[in-house]
């Protein structure tokens, strides 16, 4: 896997529970590599927020069983839609999003990948699994970003934070190579960032 950047597709996801700073790391290093940036919140956020409201729900409420019924699939598949359709132009893509049911699926990567026409061979799929060291910093982060959608989280912290997992299950047959912890506590140093570049990039 790896190869050249200038000559193999890349499909990296940068998954990683919420306050980690996936769409940061993400956005830092999209200014290296020209790629398609698909972050699931964004793809499906007013939607899901409309559809909830319309069923007299709180629009921040991500962890209620109508939305795990009725509307995660939709924001996921909607997302993989667009990596295909990016991917199928020839297009890089970065995926931002937990993606922890897609994770532990071996047939689902496989599925993006016959669906866009590519192969392993032509398409280097990543993973970045954006860590922080523990809960409070997390919590930190979650709290500084200032986004409704966290309202939810922040008022059922000692419940949420009880289901968390800092590094997602992850089945894909893929390389062990091409998954990469990475720890965001701290400053996002330039150093972090090149190590991240030549991650992706398979220097």
């Amino acid at each position: 896997m790896g190869g050249d950047i200038r000559r193999m597709q890349k499909l990296v996801f940068f998954v990683g529970v919420a306050g980690t700073g996936k769409t940061t790391v993400a956005l830092k290093l999209a200014e290296r590599i020209q790629a398609a940036f698909l972050d699931r919140d964004t793809v499906g956020g007013r939607f899901v927020e409309k559809m909830l409201e319309m069923n007299g729900l709180d629009v921040n409420d991500r962890d209620s069983d109508f939305y795990k019924k009725h509307l995660r699939d939709l924001e996921y598949d909607t997302t993989k839609d667009i990596c295909i359709e990016n991917l199928a132009a020839g297009q890089n893509v970065f995926m931002i999003s937990p993606f922890t049911a897609e994770l532990k699926n071996k047939a689902w990567i496989e599925e993006v990948l016959a669906a866009a026409g590519k192969t392993h061979a032509e398409v280097d799929v990543k993973v970045v699994a954006v860590t922080l060291k523990d809960m409070d910093l997390q919590k930190e982060r979650i709290i500084d970003r200032q986004t409704e959608r966290d309202t939810w989280k922040l008022e059922h912290w000692d419940d949420f934070k009880h289901r968390v997992q800092f590094v997602p299950d992850i089945q894909w047959e893929i390389p062990e190579s091409s998954v990469l912890v990475f720890d965001n506590s701290g400053e996002l140093t330039e150093e972090k960032v090149e190590q991240l570049y030549r991650f992706v990039a398979g220097e």
